[in-house]
């Protein structure tokens, strides 16, 4: 007597990556020293000060704050198979491969819908030091393999059994601007990276600087 096994019903397919998100190190280091300095010097101003010392302490801390935390901590860019979202001090920009014209780098680094209308990528900064840096070290790269070739020594013979191919160095703004080249390249015709381009204003960060602002505003006004 044999037992039929009923099989399980197909699981709709996942994506085909997680996002890969790039921040900027170096400014959230700084976004963190910056907060911290705001807050030490804004609560000893609210708890040792006098008169409308706290009030403008306060008052500052609810400008400075959310400023700081949206220039350094909050910039972000998030790229799967379907899309690149753009997270920006005062934006949110979520764009379908199907919608981006380019990707374009000089002075800083930019995304272009197929409408015209660009986009900084502020977690992506330009390093002119890093671009130097890496054209030195690919410079030497390419002496190193000429001597070798010159030479006709293991390091000429193992580049030519390689095709003397190699992938150039890039500062790393360069490298996620290449990489996401590429994933736009090889998405833009799939189905899934459809859509429309999606923009939304960061009100949890513009409330609270105009909050601030304002009764700042206020205070300096009646003093």
């Amino acid at each position: 007597m044999t037992t039929e096994h009923e099989s399980p019903a197909p699981q709709p397919p996942g994506p085909e990556f997680q996002d890969r998100v790039h921040r900027s190190s170096g400014g959230i280091a700084g976004g963190v020293l910056l907060l911290a300095i705001i807050l030490w010097l804004g609560f000893d101003a609210m708890f040792a000060g006098s008169g409308r010392t706290p009030w403008l302490a306060l008052a500052g801390m609810i400008l400075a704050v959310p400023l700081v935390a949206a220039f350094t901590l909050r910039p972000a860019v998030y790229a799967n198979a379907d899309r690149l979202r753009v997270r920006n001090p005062f934006r949110v920009v979520v764009l379908p491969w199907s919608q981006v014209a380019g990707l374009r780098s000089g002075y800083s680094n930019e995304v272009i819908d197929k409408s015209g209308a660009k986009y900084q990528l502020w977690a992506v900064p330009v390093s002119l030091r890093a671009r130097k840096r890496a054209a030195r070290q690919e410079a030497r790269a390419a002496a190193a393999g000429e001597r070798g070739f010159g030479r006709g020594g293991r390091a000429g013979a193992a580049a030519s059994a390689g095709g003397g191919a190699s992938e150039p160095i890039r500062a790393q703004a360069d490298q996620i601007m290449a990489d996401l080249r590429e994933l736009q390249e090889t998405r833009e015709n799939a189905e899934s990276a459809q859509g429309e381009v999606r923009v939304r204003w960061a009100y949890e960060i513009v409330g609270p600087a105009l909050a601030g602002a304002v009764v700042l505003a206020i205070l300096l006004a009646v003093g």
